[in-house]
């Protein structure tokens, strides 16, 4: 029987974490792959063989999205445990001091300026960042994001489709600054939409490595530029680390007769107003408007919109514009002979060959597929290999063709094909299917794959098939099983538009 406070917040803690996970139909492995934990340690926490830190109970509120829940049952416990371990006769806090959690990554003050000069926005953000966790910080995750036209989602969508956003013309910039020693930092590009940027900024550059070591504080700094033609009148900063303190100002023409105002949401309150006005002074011909907060909440978003009387005159995008009459992806296919997602016989599991007596039907299935192959190479590249299954044409049996990402390579037929082993290793790359070629999703795959199949005499064979090949394959297969690839997917991971994505012409890297 549970006894003490500590205990009991512990047992409030796990039975919210599962509340919420039960609520969202995940199991505690589709969780753990979510929040990036080992799937052993979550099963841990929920029966309480472990006791939950700051950075687990900030990913499972995020992943969650529990309204507050999580974290407030995390700050009960991690209060009652502190208190508990902490010396019995200790100074009082001075008043108002902000103590940082036991784990994790602090910002102790995020400072962010967007200037507006000349038809471009110039954006700086400092943090000053504590590390409060156990393990050295290597890299800090940051985003750009645009909406040329916030209250017009279709309208920005097809705007940002047809004139995307693009890393070179960021021209980013990072530095660390450790005690007035000013360091370029590297940063690599993780995500690259149309509209979204998100890129790793890294503790290194050329000359070596300075990583933010536990119970060390570091300022990071990063600038980007956008032209107005791509960034709409708002600017908005999210709270995804602990924060102590944030600071956002805006620097305006006054020329322009500017107005501003502010909204906020969090996971456990709707959209509406600033609790604190945005103040506005004015020097040398800039409007200048700052807003502040202290300890705004995890996955709070503060949001600062404006408006010109005087506006500027409107930007002309460059770039070519797409023709709004050329035709989908998915319609490209659709015309090709390629059922679409939505179909039933794309749901269930097909029949069986019979061989070697239905041998002549299995070797006609088989040319119209290789035959298909030949017309969709001509609508599209496909480069890093193609595969085609038979319910993609219509037929309900078990065929399928693959042809390598080699264009002179000979394609792998495989009836009645069946996995007999796999390799525990496995990696996730980007696919696409001909079936909704709109779209690509990010797809975990074993590295290895060994298939058992067919030939028309009926004679079967093992064939292994590794690293792409092993994707495509798989690929096939699930089709022969009424599967998409969606179905791999981990839970709440989107799919990317094939006009953000921006890997087609690349092959999959291993």
């Amino acid at each position: 029987m549970t006894t003490s406070p500590l205990e009991r917040a512990a047992d409030s803690f796990a039975a919210e974490l599962g509340r919420h996970r039960n609520e969202r139909g995940l199991s505690k492995k589709q969780l753990a792959t979510l929040m990036g934990f080992d799937p052993s340690y979550v099963s841990h926490v929920e029966s309480r063989r472990h006791r939950p830190t700051e950075d687990f109970a900030r990913r499972a509120e995020a992943v969650l999205e529990a309204g507050g829940a999580i974290w407030q049952r995390f700050r009960e416990y991690d209060d009652l445990r502190h208190a508990r371990t902490a010396p019995p006769h200790r100074d009082p806090p001075v008043p108002g001091q902000w103590m940082p959690p036991g784990t994790g990554l602090i910002v102790e003050h995020e400072f962010a300026n967007l200037t507006y000069r000349d038809g471009v926005y110039h954006c700086v953000v400092r943090r000053a960042l504590y590390n409060a966790g156990t393990e050295p910080v290597t890299r800090y995750l940051a985003r750009v994001a645009v909406d040329r036209y916030p209250n017009d989602p279709g309208r920005s969508n097809r705007h940002h489709r047809d004139h995307p956003l693009t890393f070179a013309e960021l021209q980013m910039r990072a530095y660390r600054d450790d005690g007035g020693e000013r360091e370029p930092m590297h940063w690599r590009a993780k995500h690259d939409r149309d509209a979204f940027k998100e890129f790793w900024l890294l503790f290194e550059n050329a000359d070596g490595r300075f990583p933010l070591y536990p119970g060390d504080r570091a300022t990071i700094e990063y600038e980007y530029c956008v032209g107005q033609e791509k960034w709409g009148r708002w600017f908005q900063r999210a709270v995804r680390v602990p924060t102590r303190a944030l600071d956002v100002r805006l620097d305006l023409p006054a020329a322009l007769e500017p107005q501003v105002w502010g909204l906020e949401t969090s996971l456990s309150a709707e959209e509406g107003p600033l609790r604190t006005p945005v103040q506005r002074h004015d020097e040398d011909g800039r409007a200048i408007f700052e807003w502040a907060t202290e300890n705004p909440p995890l996955n709070a978003r503060y949001r600062l919109q404006w408006r010109f009387r005087n506006p500027p005159a409107p930007a002309t995008p460059s770039g070519v514009t797409a023709d709004p009459a050329s035709p989908r992806p998915s319609d490209r296919m659709r015309a090709a002979g390629i059922v679409q997602r939505g179909a039933d016989l794309l749901r269930h599991p097909v029949r069986q060959f019979d061989l070697p007596e239905e041998g002549p039907v299995a070797r006609d299935v088989v040319e119209r597929l290789l035959a298909a192959l030949t017309e969709l190479d001509e609508l599209h590249r496909f480069n890093r290999g193609i595969g085609l299954a038979a319910p993609q044409l219509g037929l309900s049996c078990a065929a399928a063709v693959v042809r390598p990402p080699d264009r002179s390579a000979e394609p792998v037929v495989l009836l009645n094909p069946r996995v007999v082993d796999s390799s525990p290793d496995t990696d996730e790359q980007y696919e696409g299917c001909l079936s909704f070629f709109d779209h690509r999703g990010l797809v975990p795959r074993s590295l290895r794959l060994d298939v058992e199949h067919a030939r028309v005499d009926g004679t079967r064979l093992i064939t292994s098939f590794e690293f792409g090949m092993a994707r495509l394959v798989a690929h096939e297969i699930d089709h022969l099983e009424g599967r998409l690839y969606v179905d791999r997917m981990a839970p709440g991971v989107p799919l990317v538009p094939v006009e953000e994505y921006r890997e087609t012409s690349h092959a999959w890297r291993y």
